[in-house]
């Protein structure tokens, strides 16, 4: 390899894959597309590195990723990844686990309610909380707004199942039916973003089998997940891909078109913080903004670099940590230096909510952070319940 080759490989490594160069391109360049080709190419010609051979090899095989994930979850449970988190690449580590966890509204996790509307008037009032995994079956309320298939993935259904549950409650109270589906498994971003496209392509190919049912769409809550089944078309060809990546919406996109519908008012000053692969990948910029708007009370603020990438960019943050960690950095500052400090940061992307999570830690910062559904989910549960949620969000 000659000198000006390894310096391009070195560039094209160090890319984050964000895409924020793609809308302000004026020639619209798709430059995500050239970047996985280039690293499909690098991928052929020399392989993976050990690191990321590994943490691909565990995404490619539910057999590896679902019980290690799920031992992350009951580690997680038992509180030691929250006193552990620090600054340090094992703490950092803690404390994206620890970011993984349910958020909570008030200092309690939300009670869980069956995504009804209320039939009463709101009441004044604070209620006591305590969780449950259950959930309720479709009630319809309102007007069909369609059938949706819920898409699981790989972390949102282990590390993160309580974005899912939020996701098909706050559907569910907005007049969809939620569907579930057998057979899915990780979409394969995480390959595609790397250059191996064939174990993408397989992953594609069982999710294509698994989602030929009749949903009128197909709901993700990951953005990473979400770019890349819009853009099964491309990954794998034909009619029948080009059709599903048609029905996928990110749940933001169909909470917007249905209203939502408001539920109570939530004392929070929240910093709404743009997943790249929401904003650039998939141009959805908006709707998570109506989702969050639709909340009473709720002070809504977006921060200087809101649009701007956070480090986490898939394994990115594993194989490059203190390049992502200098990326992340002048987010933690932005949190920090802002008047009034925000209570919670909303992004839609679960690896944005551990890398930016786990940066808060160690930086000592009393800000949370949660799925925007999840601040709707519990809107609409102090709405079920009696009325105004109280209280500020603390740690």
């Amino acid at each position: 390899m000659t000198s000006g080759e390894a310096a391009l490989v070195q560039h094209l490594d160090a890319c984050l894959g964000c895409r924020g160069c793609e809308p302000v391109c004026p020639s619209g360049v798709q430059y995500g597309r050239g970047l996985e080709q280039a690293r499909e190419r690098l991928h052929a010609e020399r392989g993976l590195s050990t690191l990321a051979r590994a943490v691909l090899g565990v995404f490619r095989h539910e057999r590896l990723w679902r019980p290690l994930f799920s031992l992350a979850r009951l580690f997680r449970g038992t509180g030691l990844p929250r006193a552990l988190a620090g600054g340090g690449h094992l703490g950092f580590g803690m404390g994206m686990v620890a970011s993984s966890a349910a958020g909570r509204y008030g200092g309690t996790t939300v009670r869980r309610y069956d995504g009804k509307a209320p039939a009463g008037p709101e009441t004044a009032g604070s209620h006591a909380a305590e969780e449950t995994a259950a959930v309720p079956p479709y009630r319809p309320t309102v007007p069909s707004a369609g059938r949706v298939a819920l898409f699981r993935g790989c972390v949102m259904d282990t590390l993160f199942r309580h974005v899912h549950e939020a996701t098909r409650r706050t559907l569910e109270a907005n007049g969809y039916q939620v569907m579930e589906v057998a057979g899915q498994t990780c979409c394969g971003a995480l390959h595609e973003h790397a250059g191996d496209r064939q174990s993408a392509t397989a992953l594609a190919l069982q999710n294509l089998a698994a989602f030929s049912g009749e949903a009128d769409y197909v709901v993700v809550n990951s953005a990473g997940c979400g770019a890349l089944l819009k853009d099964y078309g491309h990954l794998l060809g034909g009619a029948a891909a080009e059709a599903l990546g048609a029905k996928v919406r990110d749940v933001s996109e169909l909470l917007a078109t249905a209203g939502p519908r408001p539920g109570a008012p939530l004392d929070l000053d929240v910093a709404y913080d743009a997943p790249c692969h929401l904003q650039h990948a998939q141009r959805v910029h908006d709707a998570p903004l109506a989702v969050l708007r639709a909340i009473p009370g709720l002070r809504l603020r977006l921060l200087p670099g809101s649009d701007q990438c956070c480090g986490s960019a898939g394994i990115y943050a594993v194989l490059q940590p203190e390049m992502a960690r200098a990326v992340l950095e002048r987010k933690i500052r932005t949190f920090a230096d802002a008047t009034p400090r925000p209570d919670l940061i909303a992004t839609g992307n679960p690896g944005c909510l551990m890398q930016i999570g786990a940066g808060l830690m160690a930086a000592r910062l009393p800000i949370r952070v949660a799925h925007p559904v999840e601040l709707l989910d519990w809107s609409y549960e102090a709405q079920a319940h009696g009325g105004q949620a109280h209280g500020r969000s603390r740690r």
